[in-house]
């Protein structure tokens, strides 16, 4: 069942968008304000309806902004009652996926959702890799635990630990692994592998990686 989030400071709006949510049975979360929804960023939205205009101090475009460094991936519809085209602009530009000018047809949002999922979801979960309590989802580079809580994990800390498993109880060398996560023209120490570990380590603490002294590291399986 996808996981949608409203944004939305207009009550009566947000609850006639859940209303249509849930006839599709979709799930959904409503937030009444950027702060709020701020505090929700991490969890596990397949995706987000929001609003531009918000009360406070946090925008439309600066959550957009947020979500993207959490997950580059989840889709965003934006919506705006100012139908201005830098609206659009700015938001295409952000990375919105759409764009509905208020007031809109509550037919048209759930369709425009359901193009958007089924493009975006279309894959099966063959790429997605479970491990202890994590799921890795190999398309999307994305590491969430059981609960759906998303891991953010740097670039190299993914590339590790992506190269980890595809090498499961295999040992393998620091000049390895930084070849792989690197590329070959680095020049710096090898202890670099040992600190993007230990980061590694404290963002996924049940990960099995045993060290081999002397050598490098493998991933127990």
């Amino acid at each position: 069942m996808y996981k949608i989030a409203i944004v939305e400071d207009e009550k009566n709006l947000a609850s006639l968008i859940g209303k249509y949510l849930s006839n599709e049975n979709y799930e959904y979360t409503i937030y009444y304000n950027g702060e709020d929804a701020l505090k929700g960023i991490n969890r596990n939205y397949d995706l987000w309806i929001l609003d531009i205009m918000l009360p406070g101090n946090i925008s439309g475009y600066d959550l957009i902004k947020k979500i993207k460094e959490v997950n580059n991936i989840v889709p965003i519809i934006f919506t705006s009652a100012r139908d201005q085209d830098i609206d659009k602009i700015m938001g295409l530009e952000l990375g919105s996926d759409d764009y509905l000018a208020k007031p809109y047809n509550m037919r048209e949002l759930v369709l425009r959702i359901k193009k958007i999922l089924d493009r975006t979801y279309k894959k099966d979960n063959s790429n997605i890799i479970k491990y202890n309590e994590y799921d890795i989802d190999v398309d999307k580079r994305r590491v969430s635990l059981n609960s759906g809580e998303i891991i953010i994990l740097t670039s190299k800390e993914y590339d590790l630990l992506c190269f980890l498993l595809e090498n499961k109880n295999k040992a393998l060398s620091r000049e390895q692994i930084i070849e792989h996560v690197w590329g070959n023209e680095y020049y710096g120490s090898d202890r670099v592998v040992d600190d993007l570990l230990r980061r590694l380590r404290g963002k996924m603490p049940n990960i099995n990686v045993e060290t081999i002294y002397g050598y490098g590291y493998r991933l127990l399986w």
